[in-house]
């Protein structure tokens, strides 16, 4: 028996698997052969289909299988600090050493108020990131912090320090970008102005051009959403840019020039 089964096998160039040669013996012989005899001798002679290999699971321990909402549905506007934060990971490669940024963003100003990278996308990466931004918060029970669907953000230890801190979790849906759409943009935003136009000869000098970058983007690099103001700048004069953007008359003083007139 072991010999036919080798002979199907060479026959089909490992195409066939057991169910497949069991078939064919089936064909060519008089009597019946059952298929768990020829997959138990197949196992025994180490032959298996060449085709398709067996997919290992994609269930990581402590992930949660409850449906998270897509709450933000795309607004991406938000009349005042830590109301809608987003999040997300992105993936660097310098010579075949990879590098991973987590980064969470406030939709009032677009600033980045967290960020970790790692060489590895573990846990600790988007749970520090999630520790940092809410560090630095006081008030957080009307925020909404949106995410993808990765396993990170579907943690155990991540969905409680949300709701430790009384925040309400949104999920984009399953494979659709858009849902994220402003941290993408941040994304290739980075990539476009210092990733790609970066002279890099390792990790270490990815990760410090990475940490500079974040910082001019918050305190220097102009958001033409947002005139001619830094993010930052439009974060610690909060009633002013609402009183420009959302008032009749808008008041067109500089910060500093209001900040000397009081």
């Amino acid at each position: 028996m072991e010999a036919k089964i080798r002979a199907v096998y060479d026959e089909h160039k490992g195409r066939y698997g057991y169910r497949r040669i069991t078939a064919a013996l089936c064909s060519s012989m008089a009597q019946p052969v059952n298929h768990k005899c020829v997959q138990r001798l197949m196992q025994k002679m180490g032959l298996r289909s060449l085709i398709r290999t067996k997919k290992r699971s994609g269930h990581v321990a402590g992930v949660s299988d409850v449906h998270v909402p897509n709450v933000l549905q795309r607004d991406f506007l938000a009349k005042a600090p830590n109301q809608k934060w987003v999040t997300d990971v992105t993936e660097f490669n310098v010579n075949g050493h990879k590098l991973y940024l987590s980064a969470c963003m406030d939709l009032y100003n677009g600033e980045i108020i967290a960020h970790r990278m790692a060489r590895r996308p573990v846990f600790e990466l988007v749970s520090g990131t999630l520790r940092a931004a809410l560090s630095r918060s006081e008030c957080t029970s009307e925020l909404t912090v949106h995410s993808d669907q990765g396993w990170h953000y579907k943690m155990q230890p991540y969905r409680a320090m949300l709701a430790n801190h009384g925040v309400k979790q949104s999920m984009s849906r399953k494979g659709n970008c858009f849902d994220n759409a402003v941290i993408e943009s941040f994304f290739g935003t980075l990539k476009a102005e210092y990733f790609h136009l970066a002279e890099l000869d390792g990790i270490e000098t990815l990760e410090a051009g990475v940490h500079d970058y974040i910082h001019y983007y918050n305190h220097e690099r102009i958001k033409l959403r947002l005139g001619v103001w830094s993010r930052r700048v439009v974060t610690l004069f909060c009633p002013l840019r609402r009183k420009k953007r959302y008032g009749k008359h808008a008041s067109r003083q500089r910060p500093n020039d209001t900040a000397n007139s009081s």
